[in-house]
Formats: C-alpha cells, sequence, structure tokens
C-alpha cells in the first residue's frame, strides 16, 4: 500500500495548465511532495501523453495519488484506466471525488478545465486525497475491477495527512521499509518457526495421534494443516500441484518450467553455450541465463524455442553506475535478451542510501519496460542482514521490478529457505521471488518452491530434470558451470 506520505503525481495538457500550476502550489503548501510529470508550459501537446505518464508513476510506485487535468477530464480518465493496475475517475465535486477514492479505490482523478474554476478545483482534490478505500465491500469490488485486466494493482492508497509532523520528513520509502521491518522483524522474532516457511511432515494436527492426518503424514502439504504453502503453490499456475490423496507425493513432478538453466563461468565457450541452449530446448527450462556477450547467439540458438533468453547487468557486483547498467540491458535487448537480472548497488544500501538503490532499480525498470522485458533484482542475501533484504525487497517493488533473487551465485553463500520465506513476505507476495545460489538437487528446488520461491536459478538444470525423470544425471555445462 502507498505510504500515506508518498508523492502526488500532477499531470495536465495545455488547457490544464494553469489550473496544474495552481493546485501544485496548493499542495506544496500544505507539505506535501509533488511529481510533476508535464506538460511544462502552454504550448499545444496531447493529453494521453501526460496521462500516461501520470498512470505510469503511480503503477511503478514513485507515487501514491494523482491528479490529472484536461479540458473535459473524460479522455485523461480513459487514458490512465488503460495502464494496468491503475485506477482512475473523473470527479466534478467533492462528492463524486470522495466516492471515487472510498468506493472504487481511485488512485488518480481527473479535472475538467473548462467546468471547474481554481477554488472549486482545489475543493475536489482535497478531498480526493482525504478520503480512503478501507471498507471490506468497496475493497472486494475494487478487487472485481482488477480481475479484469489480470493485474494485481497497488492497492487504494491511504489518505494524505494535510500537514506532515514537525522535524525532517522521512522519505516515503524509508516511511514503508521501516514499517514493514518493524511488522516482520516483531512477527518473526516471536515465531522463529515461521522462517521453515512449512512444518516437518507429520507435525501438523493429530501428529502420531488418532487423528493422525495421512496426507500430512506423507508429505506435509495437506490443506488444512499448510493452507499457506498450499495457496502460494497452487498460485503459481496448474503445474504445481498439492498432495490431495494418500500416495501423492505432493511435489511437483516437472520443475523445469521453474528453472533459468544458468551458465555465468568466464571461460564458458561457444561450444557450452550452445549446449545450454540445447538443454534447454529439450528439457523445456524457463529461461537460459548467460553473460551478455552471449545473449546474441543464445536468442539465434533458441528460437521458435519456449525457453526466453536471460541476461546479467551490473554483475556479479552490483558496483557499477545506474547509466552504464541502462546501456548495457538496452544493448542486451537489441540483442535478443527477454529477461534482465540486475545486482543492485549493495554498498549504497548497507550504508542506508535507500535513495540511490531506488534511483539504480527504478532506472533498469523503465529500460526493461520500454523492451518489454522481465527485471529481476539480485539483492546477494549473503551479505546483508534481515533488515536491508527486507529494504532491498521494498525498495524494488516500489521501483517496479517484477521479481526480488536471492543471490549471484558468487558471494559467500547462495539461497536459504529461510531468506525466501521472508523475501516472500517483504514483497507481501505481489513480486514473484526468485531463489538462486547453491540449488544443487531436485530436493533443493521444492525446499525454495515450498518456502515460496516461484523460479529457481540453477547451474544444474539438467541435473534437477534428471533426477525428477528418474534418470542418472549426466555431466555438461549445466551440471557444473559455477555461478548461480
Amino acid at each position: 500500500m502507498a505510504s500515506a506520505s508518498a508523492p502526488v503525481v500532477v499531470a495536465s495538457d495545455h488547457g490544464g495548465f494553469e489550473l496544474k500550476e495552481a493546485i501544485k502550489r496548493h499542495l506544496s503548501g500544505r507539505g506535501l511532495t509533488v511529481l510533476d510529470v508535464g506538460t511544462h508550459d502552454k504550448g499545444a501537446c496531447d493529453y494521453p501523453v501526460f496521462a500516461r505518464a501520470a498512470a505510469e508513476a503511480i503503477a511503478s510506485g514513485r507515487a501514491g495519488r494523482g491528479v490529472v487535468i484536461d479540458g473535459a477530464g473524460i479522455g485523461s480518465a480513459m487514458v490512465a484506466n488503460k495502464v494496468p493496475g491503475v485506477r482512475a475517475g473523473l470527479a466534478f465535486d467533492p462528492k463524486t471525488a470522495v466516492n471515487a477514492a472510498e468506493h472504487n479505490g481511485a488512485h488518480i482523478v481527473t479535472l475538467g478545465a473548462g467546468y471547474l474554476d481554481e477554488a472549486a478545483a482545489i475543493a475536489i482534490v482535497d478531498a480526493f486525497l482525504g478520503t480512503a478505500c478501507t471498507v471490506d465491500r468497496h475493497l472486494r469490488r475494487v478487487a472485481m475491477i482488477d480481475a479484469l485486466d489480470g493485474h494485481r494493482g497497488p492497492s487504494p492508497a491511504p489518505a494524505l495527512s494535510a500537514t506532515p509532523q514537525s522535524g525532517e520528513a522521512m522519505t516515503p520509502v524509508a516511511q514503508d521499509y521501516n514499517a514493514l521491518v518493524a511488522s516482520i522483524t516483531r512477527v518473526l522474532s516471536d515465531n522463529p518457526g515461521l522462517l521453515a516457511a512449512i512444518m516437518p511432515a507429520g507435525a501438523a494436527h493429530g501428529a502420531g495421534g488418532s487423528d493422525s492426518c495421512p496426507i500430512c503424514d506423507a508429505s506435509g502439504h495437506c490443506v488444512s494443516s499448510h493452507p499457506d504453502t498450499v495457496r502460494r503453490m497452487t498460485a503459481f499456475g496448474p503445474e504445481l500441484r498439492v498432495t490431495t490423496k494418500l500416495g501423492d507425493k505432493g511435489v511437483p513432478r516437472d520443475l523445469a518450467h521453474l528453472i533459468d538453466h544458468t551458465l555465468l563461468k568466464p571461460d564458458a565457450t561457444y561450444a557450452d553455450i550452445d549446449q545450454l541452449c540445447d538443454e534447454a530446448r529439450t528439457y523445456n527450462f524457463a529461461s537460459v541465463c548467460v553473460n551478455p556477450v552471449h545473449v546474441a547467439r543464445c536468442a539465434a540458438r533458441l528460437r521458435g524455442a519456449s525457453a526466453k533468453v536471460c541476461t546479467v547487468i551490473g554483475f556479479p557486483l552490483g558496483a557499477t553506475p545506474k547509466e552504464v547498467k541502462a546501456l548495457e540491458a538496452r544493448k542486451a535487448l537489441r540483442d535478443g535478451a527477454d529477461e534482465l537480472d540486475m545486482v543492485i548497488a549493495i554498498g549504497a544500501l548497507k550504508s542506508g542510501d535507500h535513495k540511490t538503490v531506488y534511483e539504480d532499480i527504478r532506472l533498469l525498470a523503465e529500460v526493461a519496460r520500454e523492451g518489454r522485458a522481465i527485471l529481476k533484482v539480485i539483492i546477494e542475501t549473503a551479505l546483508l542482514t534481515d533488515e536491508e533484504k527486507v529494504a532491498a525487497c521494498v525498495l524494488s517493488r516500489k521501483a517496479g521490478a517484477h521479481f526480488v533473487k536471492t543471490s549471484t551465485g558468487f558471494a559467500k553463500g547462495g539461497a536459504t529457505e529461510a531468506d525466501v520465506a521472508l523475501m516472500a513476505q517483504a514483497v507481501e507476495h505481489k513480486l514473484e521471488v526468485k531463489a538462486s545460489g547453491g540449488v544443487r538437487s531436485a530436493e533443493d528446488a521444492k525446499r525454495m518452491v515450498e518456502a515460496g520461491a516461484t523460479r529457481i536459478g540453477a547451474s544444474v538444470g539438467v541435473k534437477i530434470a534428471q533426477e525428477e525423470r528418474g534418470e542418472r544425471p549426466a555431466a555438461g555445462p549445466g551440471a557444473a558451470s559455477g555461478g548461480y
């Protein structure tokens, strides 16, 4: 959910420019942070450009609420509602503004400059920003709206306070982070067993007694004893099954569709890369993950296959300026990459410089969006405290990433079930979680999925797939490739 101190994004075409400027002055006077995405003068322009910019600021988490103005307010509402997960409503008085926020969970209110004077517009904006969608029946209906485009959008934003507290204002990122860290740390401190993600087989209701559950005894994935695990697993698609009867092991029989088949060794040859691609085609892996220099080769080799081409950005240290990471990413996308795995600015995160980390991720998210690619953010869990892991996850979500990912495989440790569970909680299961580094068997992969992972990064993908098929693992570049 957006923070009460998140910026308010404002936008207009040339017809709404003067009213936008007046609303900006008013909001700034209330102590609210304003993000102006244009237009910035009275020159003739097209309202869809600026309405879209405002909606994308909401979708990416850069803003919590928005005000968009054109001649009538109708066209801008249409545009904003085309951005997945964003809800916009036209208001012509304070009552309709309250309705848009309270009943419809609107992130953006649109105004018609041709029909409102400055005082009326400001009254509408204040009513909209001061109202939140909190009633269960309204939230249920908002969820039905989001379901129409198959996108789970940003939660309805809270009402915005008129004036910040005295003292230095906390950034939206820091406020969200501190609140989330406090709640998660408190729960995990009181209940350390939660980090295991699931209970051991037989440890559920009636274990060992007359009410012993055969499903729990068989696998530990009974829907009555482990509903959270079952919900996580079934949400990932029909391929992931859970135990429903005696004898079913309750784990995926085929993990290939979750695996990024990986080869990141610096001495990988062209022949190794070709074999990696051929294995991905044979076993129907989710993707191949290679260094950027091999992207074009993989894209050509995998033409027509289901496997995507993934590459790494700022790898493995994350200590590259964000502008250079953006250039590297754009080149990879031109060469045929479908997914980007970026390493965050780890040193900045550990220094508490959340703004730098956020901007690093946000820029790469914009590049990925332009190229219609998936962005995964590698946070390198082995180098972070639990609080830093949570901060990295919150920043990744706010910046518009699609995944958070545990490890590069080049640090002192890799994925753990505890890290995966913590990361899934930190993103409120609204981003996907990739477990990478140290996943070396089918059992390892299953444990990560049970903890909350939706994708596995593995340099032993063939071994995992062969184990699942009951075959003897064979040697190859996917058997001991290093990195992940």
